[in-house]
């Protein structure tokens, strides 16, 4: 389960990496800006995945990408299965938005570099 919870994060997170890379590619033209941006909508990343993580606990585990992507075979039975997609979402979503905030510190301070040498 959590093999399967980490790649469906995993593919969320780099489809909104996406996103962001490519709007801060837009703003390439100021590098102080397009870290600031990076920064501020990987912030928001982390956010929505802190977000993700609380729900976790309340939504129903058939309905989860989770539950829908685990190979019958794998699935817990229906009695265990709420608390054990639950927690390993839960668990999978708070270490992707560790990551993602340190990312988001990292590009913010990459900002106050440039802004501090002029750039």
């Amino acid at each position: 389960m959590r093999r399967v919870a980490y790649e469906v994060v995993q593919r969320a997170c780099l489809f909104g990496s996406l996103a962001i890379f490519c709007v801060m590619i837009g703003m390439s033209f100021d590098a102080r800006l397009a870290f600031q941006t990076g920064g501020t909508m990987t912030a928001v990343m982390a956010l929505t995945l802190i977000y993700k993580a609380r729900e976790a606990l309340t939504k129903p585990y058939q309905k989860t990408e989770l539950w829908l992507y685990l190979p019958e075979d794998k699935r817990p039975p229906a009695a265990q299965a709420q608390w054990a997609s639950a927690t390993v979402l839960r668990e999978t979503y708070l270490t992707f938005a560790l990551w993602t905030s340190a990312i988001s510190i990292g590009m913010w301070a990459l900002a106050l570099i440039f802004r501090l040498t002029g750039f």
